[in-house]
């Protein structure tokens, strides 16, 4: 971070733009006083987390990848709206679950080209030592909903309350919603026999 940046965090704060600090704010701020390579320092900084969201919850590489680009570029229009009375990460991560749960009621009834064991065969040989088709098969007969919330709390490993401010409820609710995404999972693991 330059020093101009660390001088800029005092008078965010004063103005009441950032509580604690935050170093995405400032890039926030530089982007919207016009510095456009302030919003590529976001992008780099979270696009792996954000397709790891849409991957979660879409459960398909086009499809996170093309969420991806539609997260992002909704962020470089509305940029302006965020009002930094949260932490910019969880704005992106709220945007990002939004847009992929969105896709996925789209694309729920949608025929798929590809067959699910093929596409888990897919999978498999991406990271073998990690994979298991109960797992996988599970998590596909979930809604949408239910997946945004198991990738955020297992696979991004954000708190109760990051999940709550993402998800648009209070850490109750989102803890209540995780409990019963859980027992759902569960439910349905225990249903998926061992393949044959």
């Amino acid at each position: 971070m330059s020093v101009k940046d660390k001088e800029m965090v005092p008078a965010l704060a004063q103005r009441g733009l950032i509580g604690a600090y935050d170093e995405d704010a400032v890039f926030v701020e530089r982007f919207v006083s016009g510095d456009r390579f302030a919003f590529e320092h976001l992008y780099a900084k979270y696009h792996d987390k954000v397709y790891a969201i849409a991957k979660g919850i879409l459960l398909n590489s086009e499809e996170a990848a093309d969420a991806v680009q539609e997260v992002f570029t909704l962020v470089y229009r509305h940029i302006k709206r965020f009002d930094r009375r949260s932490r910019f990460s969880t704005w992106l991560f709220r945007i990002a679950v939004n847009r992929s749960i969105q896709e996925a009621r789209k694309n729920r009834n949608k025929w798929r080209l590809v067959e699910l064991n093929e596409a888990m065969a897919q999978e498999a040989s991406a990271d073998p030592e990690h994979f298991d088709p109960r797992v996988h098969r599970a998590i596909a007969q979930l809604s949408a909903p239910d997946r945004a919330i198991l990738t955020l709390f297992y696979w991004e490993e954000l708190s109760l309350e990051q999940i709550g401010t993402s998800l648009g409820c209070n850490p109750n609710a989102a803890k209540t919603r995780l409990y019963r995404a859980r027992e759902r999972f569960r439910a349905i693991y225990e249903g998926v026999g061992v393949p044959s």
